[in-house]
């Protein structure tokens, strides 16, 4: 039904988007996203990190 979206269906939504929100809004919205997408990342590693150190210790009553 939607097919494949072009470029000039691409720049059309970003400008509704741009004129629903408006520049600094999204700007906002953007360094939101970025803050959360790094907390998950460090979250991740961290949980990682902890896997491995659980894991070392395990060995070494082993």
């Amino acid at each position: 039904m939607f097919g494949q979206i072009g470029w000039p269906e691409a720049l059309l939504f970003l400008l509704i988007i741009i004129m629903l929100f408006g520049a600094s809004r999204l700007q906002e919205i953007g360094g939101a996203m970025g803050g959360a997408i790094r907390e998950f990342r460090s979250a991740i590693s961290g949980a990682d990190e902890k896997r491995g150190k659980s894991e070392e210790e395990e060995k070494k009553e082993a």
